[in-house]
């Protein structure tokens, strides 16, 4: 019997979630019910909104993550412009922070389990820190921030990890589940729901098998090349500069973050040496380097990994004004971050 567990949340995407329901549904008809579907949610049974004008579908059940099979996490339907509490990040960011993530990890340690996200599905469980170094697939539009994440962007309709299969944007809610029914049952029940649904799978599912193909380098412009180089005189005499801009960043600083899922207080620790910009953040226990810090006319930037609320990789960009800073974080895609602080000394 394979047991199918979809997992809804406030604001999920309808089609992500029925689409595979049915595809599923059909299936139990073709192999004489070797197939279960369940709707289920974190909390437990509920009535559970979705993002699509707030339309309510009855969930039966809780997330039973010591039950094998499969179970299927939607993307979420909102905007994709803006922070307003109604756009696709502040959603899932909302979903990461409830109960499903831990139980979500519970599931990926569990051999018998395969994990199946579609859409937004898979971002949602990446800003979790669930997905780092695995293969996967989201939106079009999520995919920066998804590689932000740690976890590996493969631009492809349906991508195969093993006891991870992923599918990028809405339709292919399909795919995922018509692969998955050919994967588990057999392409005989795969190919009588297809003909019911007058829909054959879209495209070649992406597994790390075979040949790798052999990416070619662009040309390298050899005039532009050598007009790039700088003088070791002039490099110097840029260094010295940077380094005399970059005193006035230099303190401890109490910041503020404005994101999508609320206000983080960061602290910073920025310092000069030798021309070279060094120095830490701190948020929520935890403490993290400024990678790559440089100057660009009065502004510093900077990368930074940090995995609280979420697991991401941030770019800053920030300004001072005698003690006060402001400037903005940003991850992929995600509405840039407004960032504020006053200098502590």
């Amino acid at each position: 019997m394979l047991n199918v567990q979809i997992v809804l949340f406030d604001g999920f995407d309808l089609l992500d979630a029925l689409a595979p329901y049915e595809v599923f549904g059909a299936a139990a008809i073709y192999s004489d019910n070797a197939v279960t579907v369940e709707l289920v949610t974190a909390e437990g049974p509920r009535s559970v909104p979705s993002g699509t004008g707030g339309l309510r579908i009855e969930a039966s059940g809780r997330l039973s993550p010591g039950r094998g099979g499969i179970i299927l996490v939607p993307g979420a339907a909102g905007g994709v412009d803006g922070d307003g509490d109604d756009t696709v990040p502040a959603i899932l960011g909302r979903a990461m922070l409830t109960d499903l993530t831990g139980l979500m990890r519970q599931v990926l340690d569990r051999p018998d389990v395969l994990v199946a996200t579609v859409c937004g599905g898979s971002l949602l469980l990446a800003m979790g820190g669930l997905l780092e170094g695995r293969h996967a697939v989201t939106h079009r539009l999520g995919m920066d921030i998804f590689g932000a994440t740690g976890a590996i962007p493969v631009p492809a309709r349906v991508v195969d990890d093993g006891s991870l299969v992923s599918g990028g944007g809405v339709t292919s809610g399909l795919d995922v589940a018509l692969y998955l029914v050919d994967r588990e049952l057999g392409p005989r029940i795969a190919h009588e729901v297809e003909r019911l649904f007058e829909y054959e799978r879209r495209g070649t599912v992406w597994r790390a098998h075979g040949l790798a193909p052999v990416m070619r380098p662009p040309a390298v412009d050899e005039e532009r090349t050598s007009e790039a180089v700088v003088p070791a005189d002039a490099a110097d005499a840029a260094t010295a500069s940077v380094g005399e801009r970059s005193f006035v960043f230099d303190g401890e600083w109490d910041t503020t973050i404005a994101t999508p899922v609320g206000k983080l207080a960061v602290r910073l620790s920025i310092a000069t040496r030798t021309g070279c910009i060094q120095g830490t953040a701190t948020q929520g226990g935890e403490t993290v380097e400024l990678l790559n810090p440089s100057m660009a006319g009065d502004k510093l930037s900077w990368s930074m990994r940090v995995s609280k609320p979420m697991r991401l990789n941030l770019k800053f960009e920030v300004a001072v004004d005698g003690d006060h800073m402001i400037g903005s974080a940003k991850a992929g895609i995600l509405p840039a971050s407004r960032l504020t602080g006053r200098r502590l000394r």
